[in-house]
């Protein structure tokens, strides 16, 4: 491992191991147990062997861990906000222990990096969740992440790199900080602004950064995140087709691109401190800081999770630690009367201001509606129709979810059959019963196993809506949490509509032509969802159903008329 002294300050840190001591670390890692890295650890142990984390040489261990948490600092007093930690599921951490080595795999099992262990421990998630991020409520993503998704045990210990993970997409976009600060050098730029976004930019977007990079006499980066972004963004392949064309927009040879594979927490004003921090290391001087920065949206009152200026506010606080100022920057709104651009608080009450907020661009979208050229251009537009179509062009999935007995499968199948009726589009139905027998054959009926069905089915649903089919699912799903990661996997790709049918426990005991309720009252089937295993209600259903209030036929009518009031029937 080595450091890298580079332009504008600081030091890197390279984690790769020398090409001498290579073979000898290939060998090592045939032996020791092994764990293949999710998308979220693939992207954090790009950054931390590459030295984007720098001053991280590893994964964090216990007493960093818990500096971070509290004090926004390492154990070494470096400001770092955000705990950078390897999650292992408690079957793995039994096999391993301090001073031993671990192999981290990609998905398709090369070799990433060795982890020698010099921590190892139980997480408290809820602490975690309310140190971080403020709250601990699941509709913030990194919360529903931590709580839900991630693995109980952590392990922390330097990384000895072997390889690189591998990218082949905008192979030349892809710049380690070492390459990016070299390539500033090369150009005489000793000034960089860098900009940080997970959206498409907009002209209010090309003139906000403009304008940083003008009044500070600097060079500009967009540097767009393409490692995990907040579920339901669109997809980084669009997104950089959209900022190639937003490049002919800036004057030439004073902006550049490249692409950050960081995986975001949405985590507001310490999210703002840690992209700061990588910006540094990636050769910035000045990094631009808007509204909510990294905000992720309302939470379950219908509250921001962060003031609108939180993030600014910290970042001020510690950018002389860091080394790296920051550039606020308010919103951007198009004043018809002077047909240009201007900061928010710049315009008279006598002046007509003009903006269209994300939801209302994505309504547009998803109708298939006029945008404005003021707002965007041309061509960012073309690209986005292309990715996401008018709501009656894209796929889309009906997910019912009641006890059962509840009569979600006799509904379906009359759904299916008057959308293959109505023709237009590929219908598929996946009933939890046929995908138990076809998919899922070998699980069972425990909590995980359960989680892992609803998984499979909302895999396979989400590759239908993603080639423009109509997906109809119809299992009991019982928990919260895998309905929302079924959710997000849909919505990635296309509409997600769930029909709750709130049929009462007593009448899918009447229906019961299986005895099943029964066996279970009696305890022989045992963790049978109503009985002896919890159903967790949905709360926030497109469609809720009553069986014993309507009619199959009127049922239908209900899902389809709202399918139709969304869009996604025309």
């Amino acid at each position: 491992m080595a450091k890298i002294i580079a332009p504008h300050g600081g030091e890197l840190v390279n984690c790769y191991l020398d090409s001498s001591l290579l073979d000898a670390a290939k060998n090592e890692a045939q032996e020791l147990p092994s764990w293949d890295l999710t998308e979220r650890q693939l992207c954090d142990i790009e950054l931390i062997l590459n030295g984007g984390f720098s001053p991280l040489t590893g994964f964090m261990g216990e007493d960093d861990y818990q500096a971070v948490c509290k004090d926004l600092k390492l154990t070494d007093g470096s400001v770092w906000p955000i705990p950078i930690t390897l999650d292992v599921s408690e079957e793995f951490a039994e096999k391993v222990s301090k001073g031993n080595g671990v192999t981290l795999r990609d998905p398709e099992g090369v070799v990433i990096a060795i982890l020698d262990i010099d921590s190892k421990w139980l997480a408290d998630k809820k602490l975690e969740a309310e140190q971080i991020f403020g709250t601990t409520d699941e509709l913030h993503p990194a919360v529903d992440y931590l709580i839900n998704r991630s693995n109980p045990v952590y392990l922390g210990g330097k990384l000895r790199g072997v390889e690189a993970p591998g990218h082949y997409d905008y192979k030349s976009l892809r710049d380690t900080p070492a390459e990016l600060r070299a390539k500033f050098k090369a150009k005489g730029w000793t000034k960089v602004v860098a900009f940080q976004t997970r959206n498409p930019m907009h002209r209010a977007h090309q003139e906000l950064t403009f304008r940083a990079a003008k009044n500070l006499e600097a060079n500009l980066l967009i540097h767009p995140v393409v490692g995990m972004t907040k579920p339901g963004d669109i997809d980084h392949y669009s997104r950089v087709r959209c900022y190639e064309h937003l490049l002919e927009e800036y004057p030439e040879q004073t902006t550049a691109l490249s692409l950050l594979p960081l995986a975001m927490r949405m985590g507001g004003p310490r999210e703002a401190v840690w992209h700061a921090i990588i910006r540094k290391n990636y050769g910035c001087t000045h990094f631009i800081v808007g509204r909510d920065h990294a905000g992720p949206g309302k939470d379950s009152n219908g509250n921001d999770f962060y003031g609108p200026y939180d993030a600014q506010e910290l970042l001020q606080k510690y950018q002389d630690e860091i080394g790296i100022k920051m550039m606020p920057f308010e919103m951007m709104v198009y004043v018809e009367e002077r047909a240009e651009y201007a900061p928010i608080s710049q315009v008279k009450e006598s002046e007509t201001m003009l903006n269209i907020s994300g939801t209302e661009f994505r309504r547009r979208l998803n109708e298939g509606l006029d945008i404005p050229k003021w707002f965007s251009y041309d061509k960012v537009v073309e690209e986005l129709r292309k990715t996401k179509p008018a709501r009656h062009k894209q796929g889309f999935a009906v997910f019912f979810t009641g006890l059962s007995g509840s009569g979600k499968s006799t509904i379906a199948n009359a759904l299916m059959i008057k959308l293959l009726e109505a023709g237009g589009r590929a219908t598929t139905l996946l009933d939890g019963d046929l995908v138990r027998k076809h998919l899922s054959s070998e699980l069972t009926f425990s909590k995980e196993h359960r989680d892992i069905n609803i998984t499979r089915i909302g895999y396979v649903a989400s590759e239908i809506v993603k080639n423009r089919g109509i997906a109809i699912c119809a299992p009991i799903a019982p928990y919260t949490s895998t309905r929302r990661r079924v959710r997000e996997m849909i919505s990635n790709y296309g509409g997600f509509v769930e029909v709750y049918v709130a049929t009462p426990l007593e009448e899918c005991e009447r229906r019961d032509r299986k005895g099943l309720y029964a066996l279970a009252r009696k305890g022989i089937i045992k963790e049978f969802t109503g009985i002896s295993d919890p159903y967790e209600e949905p709360t926030n259903a497109e469609i809720v159903i009553d069986t014993t209030q309507y009619t199959v036929e009127e049922e239908v009518q209900k899902i389809l008329l709202k399918l139709e009031s969304m869009g996604y029937l025309k």
